[in-house]
């Protein structure tokens, strides 16, 4: 006997039927509650003016630690500090802002607190 005859004559001997099916529950009802997703909150990076450092090194440590800055925003940037007490130089997720923030430190920029916007 080959294969195919097997399965034939096993399947009439289950009466017709080739697979047994459990008896199935209806699925019930889920409470209707929703998953509200917050975004992570994004940090700013701020620098505050001092008497010490030039307006040239300013200029220099934004340009090197912070991306995509363009010498003529940097500009803007430190005339801000200069002239305001303080500048937002970045703002986004926590782990670069925190990366920024100490980059800039240690270049001897004076820096505030990180804060959440």
């Amino acid at each position: 006997m080959n294969t195919l005859e097997l399965i034939t004559t096993a399947s009439v001997s289950l009466g017709g039927a080739s697979a047994v099916q459990a008896p199935t529950a209806a699925p019930k009802e889920k409470q209707a509650s929703k998953t509200v997703r917050k975004p992570y909150p994004n940090f700013k990076v701020i620098v505050l003016n001092d008497d010490f450092n030039t307006f040239d090194h300013v200029i220099k440590c934004l340009l090197q630690y912070i991306p995509c800055l363009t010498s003529d925003r940097a500009w803007e940037l430190t005339n801000q500090v200069h002239f305001e007490g303080q500048a937002i130089v970045w703002v986004g997720p926590q782990e670069q802002a925190e990366l920024y923030h100490l980059q800039l430190k240690r270049a001897g920029l004076t820096m505030a607190p990180l804060e959440a916007s």
